[in-house]
Formats: C-alpha cells, structure tokens, sequence
C-alpha cells in the first residue's frame, strides 16, 4: 500500500472512483491499462486508488471534451510527480502544454462558426472560391488537378 495511505479515507475503491467520476470502471481499467492513473491492491485484493487519483481522471475527461487526444493527455500527465500529489505549480503547467493548441482549435472553430452561414447560404461548393473548404485557395497555388481538401 502507498506509505502515508493505509487510512481508509485517503482511499477510494475502484466502485467508489467510478461513483464519483461518472465514468464505467472499464473505462477507468483503461485509463489504468494506459498508464493514465495507477492502482494498488488493498489487504482483500481489491483495486483501489489514491484520493487525489480522482482529480487526474477529471483532467482526463475535461481534455477530451476539449478535443485532447489520450495520447496528448498522456503526454502531458507524464510530466506531473508520480510519487507525491501534483500541486497547484503542477497542474500549471500542464494546462500551459494545451493553452497554444487550444487557442488555435478555438480560433478555427470560431472561424468555422462565422463563416458555415455564408457557405450554407451560397450553395456554390465552389473549390476555386469556397472560403470553408479551400481558405484563400491555397490548394490553387499548388497547381492544377486533384488535391486534398482537408483540414
């Protein structure tokens, strides 16, 4: 058991953490599996996590409803102390990691936003001028034939 933890209300049963987290213990099997969050076994052999485990699967399931991917959640997490509570200095720090990529997923969104009435309205699914799917016709100056519209 983690030093400093054998008492019963530093700890959470893995039906507790899903209790309080909303989420199915299978997705918090998963999490585990990723080595987003960790467990221990207690002295019935039953999977338990460390209070403050809580919180790491709220970033979790904040980041993703902001769009972070796991693989960039894990990235992130990887920085935070393994062996102590992350502190304020912390979670600082990894809300720094996806301040620059979420200012720019909020800026095209918004983008997308003010300009979807004006493509919806036109109806022209023009490649050549469509602001939406060929913004300042970049795919134009790549010269002539197919190309990839995208994102």
């Amino acid at each position: 058991m983690w030093e400093g933890y054998e008492m019963p209300d530093k700890i959470l049963t893995i039906g507790q953490m899903a209790r309080r987290s909303g989420l199915p213990i299978s997705t918090l099997h998963f999490y585990e599996r990723r080595g987003l969050i960790a467990s221990q076994r207690d002295d019935a052999n039953r999977r338990v996590y460390r209070r403050e485990t809580l919180r790491r699967v709220t970033v979790i399931k904040v980041a993703q409803r902001a769009g972070v991917t796991l693989a960039e959640i894990e990235r992130a997490l990887s920085h935070l102390p393994t062996d102590t509570v992350p502190n304020t200095a912390d979670w600082e720090r990894l809300s720094t990691i996806w301040h620059d990529d979420l200012t720019a997923r909020i800026e095209t969104l918004t983008a997308l936003r003010d300009k979807m009435a004006i493509c919806i309205g036109c109806g022209c699914l023009s490649v050549d001028r469509c602001a939406l799917a060929n913004p300042e016709d970049r795919l134009g100056k790549e010269g002539p034939g197919a190309r990839y519209i995208g994102g």
